[in-house]
This record gives structure tokens, sequence and C-alpha cells, in this order.
């Protein structure tokens, strides 16, 4: 794998928006957002095409590219940050120059509809990638919890998943280890087969989903349809983070009646990544410890930024 350098005071951060458009009202939070993190000390470069919304439901698929690109290409740029979620960011995957990201490796960060980008980026470059709070969310969030935990990690460099207060739920007992990979749920069962894939095999899976778009038959149709592919047989364990849906039915439940008797390993949950408030950063490619009889039940085993 190979490791992004970490951000320090000064540094410049690049934002894009690889997925929907940038409007409305997200106008008015990104500049917050920007003002927040100027106040920390950082440079924001917005990209050329972040407000472009040529499609009516987005910037197209090479305007999105060409900023990512862009970002990755620019010395002056040390992190690349998405603005938000949505639903086609995959429509890059094309346009990436991946070859061109191995050589200047740098932290990109994002969750949600991101989770296609930061997978696939480490998929075919050995980038290690970010699942963390969007830059939008920044000024959206009703506490600093996700902020302060982007700080740690991109900062300081630091190894602990979210807080001392943060608690871990044991579904499946168990020892794992692997590289982290995952995020969205929905989004994960897309990288499952096709030219766009992702390698499963020996992988601790986390996943989240948002349960008013998701109810619980087509989060079981995603589960089934990974477990169909074989993915439940390749992983070593599993780490669930939020999941909340007006019928009260959990996640765990779903994956439960999906896994059956076929997948052994440990199973953890916990609310501290996903659709929620509060949202760790959680790296792409870095190996992970789950053990279920620790209070924390899951821990990085290595350095994942330099």
């Amino acid at each position: 794998m190979i490791i992004p350098s970490g951000l320090k005071k000064g540094d410049t951060i690049g934002v894009i928006a690889p997925s929907n458009p940038i409007i409305d009202d997200n106008i008015e939070e990104l500049d917050r957002a920007k003002q927040i993190i100027e106040s920390l000390g950082f440079k924001i470069k917005y990209s050329k095409n972040l407000f472009s919304n040529t499609n009516g439901y987005s910037s197209s698929a090479k305007e999105k590219a060409d900023d990512l690109n862009d970002m990755f290409k620019d010395n002056e740029v040390k992190m690349i940050w998405c603005a938000k979620g949505g639903e086609n960011s995959n429509t890059i995957f094309e346009y990436i120059d991946y070859e061109m990201i191995k050589q200047n490796p740098k932290i990109i960060c994002g969750y949600s509809d991101i989770t296609s980008i930061t997978n696939i980026i480490s998929q075919k470059t050995g980038l290690v990638t970010f699942n963390s709070t969007n830059f939008k969310t920044i000024a959206t969030d009703e506490t600093d919890y996700s902020l302060k935990e982007a700080m740690k990690r991109f900062c300081e460099g630091s190894l602990e998943l979210g807080t001392s207060n943060d608690e871990y739920t044991e579904i499946r007992s168990g020892i794992a280890e692997g590289q982290l990979i995952g995020g969205n749920l929905s989004l994960t069962r897309t990288l499952v087969a096709g030219k766009y894939s992702v390698d499963f095999e020996g992988k601790i899976l986390f996943l989240e989903e948002l349960g008013y778009e998701t109810g619980p038959a087509l989060a079981s149709n995603y589960l089934y349809f990974m477990k169909q592919n074989d993915v439940f047989k390749k992983i070593k364990g599993i780490w669930l983070g939020n999941y909340s849906h007006e019928s009260g039915i959990s996640l765990e439940q779903i994956l439960l009646d999906t896994l059956g008797d076929d997948f052994k390993g440990p199973i953890i949950k916990s609310e501290n990544f996903g659709h929620i408030e509060n949202k760790t950063v959680i790296p792409i490619g870095i190996t992970a410890k789950i053990d279920t009889d620790t209070k924390q039940k899951i821990q990085l085993l290595e350095n994942c930024i330099k």
C-alpha cells in the first residue's frame, strides 16, 4: 500500500464535487465549511468545476474526473476533500488517471457515494484512502466530533478509531485481521463484480447504510447479492456502523439472516460511522484487527499517514 503524507498547518486542501452538484443551500454550506477549516490554519482551493451542474443533475463525468486528476497533479494541494455525496460518483472511473495518482499520492476522503471513489482508487493504485465526513458536513454537523476525528487522523496520524466514549457491540465473537474495505452498503455492493470491482479476499468489511433511502428489504437485496458473489466466503471480519429505519429492524438482523451459517468470522457494531453526526475516519487498505474480547473490539495495526 502507498501511505499518503500527513497534513500540517498552512497546507492547502483541495475541494472537489465528484457526486451530486453543489447548488442552492449547498453553496453557503460549503463556504461556511471553508471558513471553519481556514480558521484552523489551512488554505482551501476549490476545483474549477466545483459548482458546475452541466447535466442538470450533476456536472459531467469528465468535469468531475478532471477536477480529481487536477487536484492529484497539483503540487500545492496536500489533501483532497470530497464536498458531498449523492448517486453517481462511479461515472468518473474510466477517466481517472490511476498511474498519475500512484506518482502523486495524497489524502483523499469522504463518505456515502464517495465510497465508490475511495475504494476503486485504493484497488487500482494501492493508495490508502479514507472514509470520513464530507467537506460540506463540517458546516452542517451539530458537533465537532467528525472534524476533530479528521484532524486527529490527518494531522496527528492517530491510530485511534473514534473516542474512548464510543461503544462497540459484539454481534458474533472471534478474532480476525485484514485490510479494511467498504463504506456505504449500497455502493460497496456495486464494487463486487465487473470491470471496476475490488478484491475482498482476506479483508475486514465495514458497512453502513442510510435507512430512509434503503429499507430492510433493499438492504437484504444488497447483502444477498454480495453473498451470491462469495464476498462473505472471502472476508475475515465485519464491522457495522449506523443504520436506522422506522421499522426498528437493524442492519445486524438483516446481515445475520443473510449469512446463516456461511460466515464464521467476528462481527461487531458501533455508532461512530455512517450517515450520522459522529463519523470517525476509517482508512481503506490499512490492516486492522477485530478482537471481540477487548473493549474497543477493533484497532488499526499500521500507520495510515506518514
